[in-house]
């Protein structure tokens, strides 16, 4: 099996490929301190074990395997006993390893993983869309109907019993909510990065710590929602 192992500290790291090379079916091919550089990894190349740490700064284990379409075997090691059950409520997680790991322990996990299959999952509706016409959005300001067409939409933010939507040319203020107008918007187009904000996932221009930078503003993103942004970002 082709393996890598994402871990924030370096020892741990060198243990885990320590006990790798006491399996003869284990390669491992690559070793990550952060998580998104094995994201942009795993993005364009095929790998059947994680050796996966859960807390690493900024980005977690479980952050990056939410962000992982098809994520593949992940095997957790951790110095923490306290996240056991939460880490088997995601299918692809084989065994759950504590510091300091033992090799008996570890052959055990490498025995569950050589024998466990990754379910298939069906593509989620919220990223399949109907090829269709409808590119226009018409909102009610003063009594008339207002025609925005969707793509020039790069920012909404919700403002009370308001938002606020802003395009390339000229910025509406509508009674609405947040929730309302995200039903209308399509999901492949946009994302909700925060509770009062949602973004045009191709009017982005840059991506520093928890924020991005669409047209001149800089918008804060949640961490619930970071995963799924940077599940939809093309990274190189």
């Amino acid at each position: 099996m082709n393996c890598i192992i994402i871990d924030d500290e370096a020892a741990a790291r060198a243990v885990v490929g320590q006990l790798c090379k006491s399996v003869d079916s284990l390669n491992i091919v690559e070793q990550f301190s952060n998580a998104i550089q094995a994201i942009k990894y795993l993005n364009q190349n095929e790998i059947d074990l994680i050796f996966l740490d859960i807390h690493m700064p900024d980005f977690t284990g479980f952050d990056l395997i939410q962000t992982l379409k098809s994520p593949p075997k992940v095997i957790l090691t951790t110095s923490d006993k306290n996240f056991a059950i939460e880490a088997f409520e995601y299918e692809c997680i084989v065994d759950y390893l504590v510091k300091p790991i033992t090799l008996p322990r570890f052959l055990k996990a490498i025995q569950k993983a050589e024998k466990f299959n990754v379910p298939k999952k069906a593509l989620k509706e919220a990223f399949v869309k109907e090829d269709n016409s409808e590119n226009q959005l018409y909102v009610n300001i003063d009594r008339r109907l207002i025609k925005i067409d969707l793509p020039s939409i790069y920012l909404v933010e919700a403002k009370g019993d308001y938002i606020l939507i802003k395009t390339d040319t000229k910025n509406y203020t509508v009674h609405s909510t947040l929730k309302k107008i995200e039903d209308k918007l399509p999901d492949d187009l946009f994302l909700k990065v925060h509770r009062s904000y949602i973004i045009n996932l191709k009017k982005i221009i840059d991506i520093e710590d928890n924020s991005v930078l669409i047209a001149k503003d800089v918008i804060p993103v949640s961490r619930s929602n970071r995963p799924e942004l940077m599940k939809r970002l093309n990274l190189l």
